[in-house]
């Protein structure tokens, strides 16, 4: 076994408060990972390491620290990064509980730094918000008012506020002047829970614009805590900004980008700073998805800005790297930006791009290793397979899309947890190994193989090309092989969590003010 170093809690401490380059790296699932961690820690689990950590790590000489809780992951994905090229890869001294022992800080939840930061804001500018029952008397009353949600698309439509228009975070400065563009009428930011309704509310603010502009206190979360009733499948969404109002806005954000300390940069700059070897650099375009398909930078990563400020670590996985942002308006990239630079990140904003830069089309894919050889069956062929009850199908999809389809008779399992996993397994004569593209699966062949002493299959295309073909499929939990730790269940989505668990969050929110205090590693500032 390769011998790993070990960094301690005081090393690492040292190393937030100098602003140097280092990723955190916690390996264990998501809701594990959400029970408690270190403040900068990213969560890359060992499950899907292989897919994730070029982008989130690009430089294989950054120094990582991974850590588990005991479980033995750490050990096992410190010697898979020295495998895929990482040269200073150390474990934590003593794991989570070294951490804990030496006096550090932990958090629960997920993107904690962006919350944290949320309630700053909140705490420092005294953010203007509106309870539920407020926003639902001025609904009621059909007062001059406008509900932006500043959420994904996806979440919006999943549920909310009764005429809410899907307005995602970074958007906001750049459309509000259309939306309302009648000085006097009232803008309403929500989110599910606080952080987006606080950083947008406070967007416009910062930006100047005249409206006035009020959070939705608590988001959906309050909303539902109040007995109000939310919409379901809504597809509201902003028009075009007229030329006007692009130029207004932009003005307001480089204003806006200036006082937060935002740097500019020209594409020279960029492509010096990507050839060098001992700096991280990331290239974020903050438009919006669509907009990146049609035409973006050559090598961006499309990371819509509302998304980007409120899950900076889950992209920008290096802390104390360099963040370049771009845009085609002058308003997203800045606003995004003046976000990041209180974050205490190092931000630069493209200034000299022209439409021609827009030279790479199609949605940006993730760099992984060079795929493992695997024998390729079709669905047809398994199918057949599956009439002889000799094969058993692994499934290592999320557990979310497991739950929602999944081939019949397909146990779902875990990837870094495969020997207990197997045990769970009837045995079989062969085992076929599936996820949604098969990309996942494909890395467990060899493992399972070694596992079980049988011959093992990779299913073209995966339960895609399975469903694609309209081919039988069950749902439900029908053959959990393991945990469903993979996804932390978050309070303030969907339309059934209970209501001590959303009132229990943001009780957490509000207390995350203190703990910053406590942990002292921040580098946070609020213009």
């Amino acid at each position: 076994m390769t011998t790993v170093s070990t960094r301690s809690f005081a090393q690492i401490r040292q190393a937030l408060l100098d602003h140097q380059e280092l990723a955190v790296v916690d390996v264990r699932e998501e809701a594990p990972f959400a029970e408690s961690h270190p403040l900068f820690a990213a969560n890359i689990p060992l499950s899907k390491l292989e897919l994730e950590v070029y982008s989130r790590i690009p430089r294989r000489d950054t120094k990582v620290t991974v850590y588990d809780n005991g479980e033995g992951l750490a050990a096992r994905a410190a010697v898979r990064l020295l495998e895929l090229g990482y040269t200073e890869v150390s474990l934590l001294e003593g794991g989570l509980d070294g951490w804990r022992q030496a006096g550090g800080e932990l958090f629960i939840d997920v993107n904690v730094p962006s919350k944290a930061f949320g309630e700053l804001v909140e705490s420092e500018r005294h953010t203007p918000s509106l309870a539920a029952e407020e926003v639902q008397a001025l609904l009621d009353n059909q007062a001059d008012v406008v509900v932006l949600d500043a959420r994904r698309f996806d979440e919006y439509q999943t549920m909310s506020i009764p005429t809410g228009i899907s307005v995602p975070g970074a958007e906001l400065v750049l459309r509000a002047r259309e939306l309302a563009p009648d000085p006097a009428t009232r803008i309403i930011v929500n989110c599910a829970g606080r952080t987006r309704s606080i950083i947008g509310t406070q967007s416009l603010i910062n930006a100047g614009v005249a409206n006035p502009v009020s959070a939705l206190r608590n988001g959906t979360i309050g909303w539902t805590l109040a007995g109000q009733k939310l919409a379901h499948g809504q597809s509201r969404r902003f028009a075009p900004t007229s030329e006007e109002h692009r130029q207004i806005a932009a003005q307001d954000a480089r204003r806006v980008a200036d006082k937060a300390r935002v740097r500019r940069a020209t594409l020279a700059d960029l492509q010096g700073w990507q050839q060098e070897t001992t700096r991280t650099t990331y290239l974020f375009d903050v438009r919006t998805p669509e907009e990146f398909e049609a035409g973006h930078l050559p090598g961006a990563r499309s990371t819509p800005g509302g998304q980007l400020v409120q899950e900076t670590d889950h992209v920008a996985s290096v802390r104390g790297a360099r963040l370049v942002l771009a845009d085609d308006d002058g308003v997203r990239a800045n606003m995004s930006a003046s976000w990041l630079a209180q974050l205490g990140w190092d931000v630069h904003v493209l200034d000299d791009l022209q439409p021609a830069n827009f030279s790479e089309t199609g949605a940006w894919l993730a760099p992984v290793p060079a795929p493992q050889q695997a024998e390729l069956i079709t669905p047809q062929t398994l199918a057949d397979w599956l009439t002889h009850g000799d094969t058993a199908v692994l499934d290592f999809t999320p557990s979310v899309n497991y739950v929602k389809r999944h081939i019949p008779g397909a146990f779902w399992a875990l990837r870094a947890q495969l020997p207990e996993a197997l045990a769970n397994v009837p045995p079989a004569e062969r085992y076929v190994l599936t996820c949604g593209t098969s990309q996942l699966a494909r890395l467990a062949v060899a493992e399972v193989e070694a596992l079980t002493g049988k011959p093992v299959f990779l299913l073209q295309g995966g339960t895609l090309n399975w469903i694609a073909e309209k081919r039988p499929l069950e749902e439900g939990e029908t053959r959990l092989a393991s945990p469903r730790i993979d996804r932390y269940r978050r309070p303030y989505e969907g339309t059934d969590s209970p209501k001590e668990a959303m009132q229990a969050y943001l009780d957490w929110e509000f207390g995350l003010v203190e703990q910053l205090a406590r942990d002292g590693t921040h580098g946070f500032y609020v213009i």
